[in-house]
């Protein structure tokens, strides 16, 4: 496998439950923050801003292997707890990729997930094929074997 894109996102109080734990809910829109940050930071930061143009979501897959509270003996008067997100891409097709993806409480995995996406023209409503430019980016995470 290549590099792992790694993410730190800070817990808010509206991602908690009535028991104290962030919601299962809330664990798509972590995955979402650090999606977004590979996508349109790390990819422009690359020379590739097109992701930002349109991609749509076709499919999630969480699993949830343990809570994850909000945990203040992390916090501190400056910073919130946060949690470690990993990234890889694991496949690459055409006209769609999957994203990976590792959920860390400190140093626990408390959950796997997995995100298929399609590039999207916003403009006529249609998919798109992933561009060259798009593809040698995604290629920088890509786990090995998963490229089609």
């Amino acid at each position: 496998m290549s590099d792992r894109f790694i993410y730190h996102c800070t817990l808010r109080w509206s991602d908690l439950d009535a028991y104290g734990h962030v919601n299962n809910s809330r664990f798509l829109t972590l995955y979402e923050e650090a999606r977004v940050a590979l996508m349109f930071a790390g990819g422009r930061a690359w020379g590739v801003g097109s992701f930002a143009d349109g991609v749509v979501i076709r499919r999630h897959e969480v699993d949830y292997l343990r809570p994850v509270d909000y945990a203040l003996g992390r916090a501190t008067a400056e910073a919130a707890p946060t949690v470690r997100i990993e990234l890889w891409v694991e496949e690459i097709r055409a006209s769609r990729f999957t994203v990976a993806y590792e959920l860390y409480d400190g140093e626990v995995l408390a959950s796997r997930a997995r995100s298929v996406l399609v590039p999207f023209d916003l403009t006529r409503q249609v998919p798109r094929r992933i561009t060259t430019e798009e593809r040698d980016f995604l290629l920088t995470y890509a786990a090995q074997g998963g490229v089609g």
